[in-house]
């Protein structure tokens, strides 16, 4: 199993289904480092499913102070490469490790 760190749409039960056909079960953590801004999605897609056309977007701060909180899900491989499809190109997957000490993927922003 993989660990995915999620703090938007991925927390939606609307999208979770409409990704994986399955309501993920996860536990709150916190990403240190790191803070949250907006971009405007265009993507037909990605719209449908989540019904939000501004996402939050991770921006690496490497400030210990900034922290952003959310969901720690168990995925599948299969699964992760889903949730790759499903996020525009803004985003990059990358590693990450969480305050409480887990290692997990984030989706952060590109560039």
């Amino acid at each position: 199993m993989e660990l995915l760190f999620s703090y938007g749409t991925l927390q939606q039960e609307n999208v979770q289904i409409a990704n994986f056909g399955r309501v993920l079960k996860g536990n709150s953590d916190v990403l240190p480092c790191y803070n949250i801004t907006k971009i405007k999605i265009s993507d037909k897609k990605v719209l449908d499913i989540s019904c939000e056309e501004f996402h939050p977007i991770l921006k690496y701060t490497g400030d210990n102070n900034d922290e952003v909180s959310g969901t720690i899900f168990e995925l599948t491989k299969s699964e992760i490469k889903r949730a790759d499809d499903y996020e525009v190109d803004d985003y990059k997957r990358v590693r990450a490790r969480l305050k409480s000490g887990r290692n997990c993927w984030i989706y952060a922003a590109a560039k």
